[in-house]
């Protein structure tokens, strides 16, 4: 079992780490750049090159069953499904296999829309009751996966 995270723009890097070294879990923190990761035994950073989706490309081939991936790369989340891990967006919503579809599909229409030059709003700001949310989640993910859910 290990925790495979998008860390570029990840804004629950102290959450994930929280949860690790209640659970025992290894972590892998994901980037094109280097980024400042604690030192523990159980954290650990891989720096991929700044191609583009290196870091995405890196944690879909790690990704497997018993792995948990951290990111809200609805791509990403849809090959992490489908290697086996599973999925969990930074605002605590997971990825399932039923809904990532769905997600795949919105994501499109919006990129069609934006290029088509319609103005949409971006996502909502990173709230505290997102932090909260998600620190629930990966608890009961990494719960779940404890025991073979």
């Amino acid at each position: 079992m290990r925790i495979l995270v998008d860390g570029d723009a990840c804004p629950v890097k102290e959450e994930i780490y929280k949860v690790a070294y209640r659970h025992e879990v290894p972590v892998i923190v994901v980037s094109n750049q280097r980024l400042r990761v604690p030192v523990h035994p159980l954290l650990s950073r891989v720096v991929v090159s700044d191609g583009f989706d290196a870091a995405d490309d890196w944690i879909a081939e790690q990704s497997a069953p018993g792995a948990i991936v951290i990111t809200a790369d609805i791509l990403l989340a849809d090959r992490a499904l489908k290697a086996g891990a599973g999925a969990l967006s930074p605002t605590g919503k997971p990825f399932t296999t039923s809904s990532i579809g769905g997600a795949i599909a919105t994501r499109a229409i919006m990129a069609d829309l934006r290029a088509g030059g319609d103005q949409l709003g971006g996502p909502k700001p990173f709230a505290a009751v997102d932090r909260s949310r998600f620190l629930q989640a990966l608890d009961a993910a990494v719960v779940a996966v404890k025991r073979g859910a």
